[in-house]
């Protein structure tokens, strides 16, 4: 169990840091809505390019954090 309350207290601290970030970025991540491979048919929308480029990032990100704590 102390594994599991270190890892919910890495992501509640990841959270926070990517709120403040994207706070902070305000208009400067216009563009991560309208990345190449992301379709628009009339009033439909699916970011395929967005939903990789985000899956990426967050899976690197949570790598790090478990070989940082060992978990």
């Amino acid at each position: 169990m102390q594994g599991f309350s270190k890892l919910l207290i890495a992501f509640g601290v990841l959270f926070v840091l990517a709120g403040i970030t994207v706070r902070l970025a305000g208009g400067k991540l216009g563009w991560l809505g309208h990345l190449p491979g992301d379709l628009r048919f009339g009033h439909v929308y699916i970011p395929l390019a967005t939903c990789l480029l985000v899956s990426v990032v967050a899976t690197l990100v949570v790598n790090l954090i478990v070989r940082i704590f060992r978990f």
